[in-house]
């Protein structure tokens, strides 16, 4: 499928992801990738004394998780120039081993750049989990190509 180009994309446009569940594989993969063995996310022992009474995930595994579910969706294969920017980015609540999230982003502008040959599209973006929580939140400034002429 190929992606939306700036034009094709509008304010008030909210698309939803699929879900992706994480894994305890997930967690280890990425402390691993980022050194980051914090106990909180490896430790069950010690996990378990805390307010989460578990391991939870990294919360930038979240937002790792959330713009790969974006980019899943095939609306920006081949049309996205650059993710430019994440602004007030929010942890909200904890991912636990085991949920199952999906993002939704919402467009709240468009702006074109014609020097560029795009435009840029900034949106609101939520990580949900099962219930519909919402877990994690902020805002992403997206670079998209025009359509060609």
């Amino acid at each position: 499928m190929a992606g939306l180009y700036f034009e094709e994309f509008s304010v008030g446009q909210a698309i939803t992801t699929v879900g992706r569940t994480i894994s305890e594989d997930a967690i280890f993969t990425f402390a691993g990738l980022t050194g980051d063995y914090n106990q909180i996310h490896t430790d069950a022992a010690f996990a378990s004394k805390t307010q989460f009474g578990q391991r939870v995930a990294h919360g930038l595994l979240g937002l790792s998780v959330a713009t790969g579910l974006i980019m899943r969706t095939g609306l920006l294969e081949g049309t996205v120039l650059a993710f430019r920017e994440i602004q007030d980015w929010k942890f909200v609540k904890p991912i636990y081993i085991g949920d199952t999230v999906h993002a939704v982003l919402t467009v709240s502008e468009t702006k074109a750049l014609p020097r560029v040959g795009g435009g840029s599209i900034i949106a609101a973006v939520e990580l949900r989990n099962q219930n519909n929580e919402v877990l994690q939140r902020g805002t992403l400034n997206l670079l998209v190509l025009s359509k060609p002429k």
